[in-house]
């Protein structure tokens, strides 16, 4: 086992590779890390370079990958992208959802028969509630798609982002994730951060390398420290949690995730953040 594979059985950092596929979005939510929307440059990750990585991860003892942007779904070569990728690896894709007419539906066919789960952002049972940071018709849009993304055999998973986990009643958004046939081990709760939109808009909880898990995490910029910390705010990239400028190979970017997490003394891991 390598020294990178030793830290991830040791969970020393976490065991997925997560990368950022592209910046642009449909949606332009209030929380968003990367202050992406409709007219934001794509900044894509070359799908070879993503392909590459995700071989390369596998040998070196990763044993996930992920996938975020943007909207990754926005790049038409999307459901073929992870395809490939999940030849290699289990795959986590998060996406919006909202936007999965017949034909995208039907491109995700193949993705059925493979390692491959769609993690789907839904804040609230309230509709107004949820799409006060989300836009207009979100719920709706969210809710009508669930059903027939399960119905095509793809797994569902739901990421309820909220101010503080800690004092909202999930009562209702659990019965109704139930109620569309995701189970409780795939809703995930978690706090929105003050980094992005929400570091504008002066809310959210800061956070640093104390309280995100080191999960190694690949732009077209360089390699951070989370999945969370290639954020940008008023049209700036932040570098504070930048571990490396340069993500090929793929070893080089992980050692250094790892020298900097054995350095910080920390193996904290909020599910909050997850």
């Amino acid at each position: 086992m390598t020294t990178i594979g030793e830290a991830v059985a040791r969970r020393t950092i976490g065991s997925r590779v997560w990368f950022y596929s592209n910046y642009t979005c449909n949606l332009t939510c209030g929380y968003c890390l990367t202050e992406s929307g409709p007219g934001v440059a794509a900044r894509e990750l070359p799908r070879r370079t993503m392909t590459e990585l995700s071989a390369e991860a596998a040998e070196l003892g990763f044993t996930g990958l992920g996938v975020t942007g943007g909207e990754p779904f926005l790049l038409s070569d999307m459901p073929e992208r992870l395809a490939e990728m999940a030849e290699v690896l289990p795959v986590t894709v998060l996406t919006n959802a909202t936007f999965f007419n017949e034909m995208r539906l039907s491109r995700l066919e193949p993705l059925s028969s493979r390692e491959v789960s769609l993690q789907i952002s839904l804040d609230s049972a309230e509709p107004v509630v949820n799409d006060a940071m989300r836009g207009p018709e979100n719920f709706r849009k969210v809710i009508e798609t669930i059903p027939r993304l399960m119905d095509a055999g793809i797994r569902v998973r739901i990421a309820s982002t909220v101010e503080d986990p800690d004092s909202v009643d999930l009562t209702d958004l659990c019965a109704l994730h139930r109620s569309l046939g995701v189970p409780d081990e795939d809703h995930i709760v978690r706090t929105i951060m003050r980094r992005g939109r929400a570091a504008v808009g002066g809310f959210g909880e800061s956070v640093g390398t104390t309280e995100l898990f080191p999960e190694l995490t690949i732009t077209i910029d360089g390699a951070f420290w989370s999945p969370f910390a290639p954020t940008v705010v008023e049209g700036r990239l932040d570098t504070d949690l930048m571990v490396s400028r340069s993500i090929l190979p793929l070893r080089h970017a992980a050692e250094a995730l790892v020298r900097l997490a054995t350095g910080a003394g920390t193996n904290a891991y909020d599910d909050r953040f997850r």
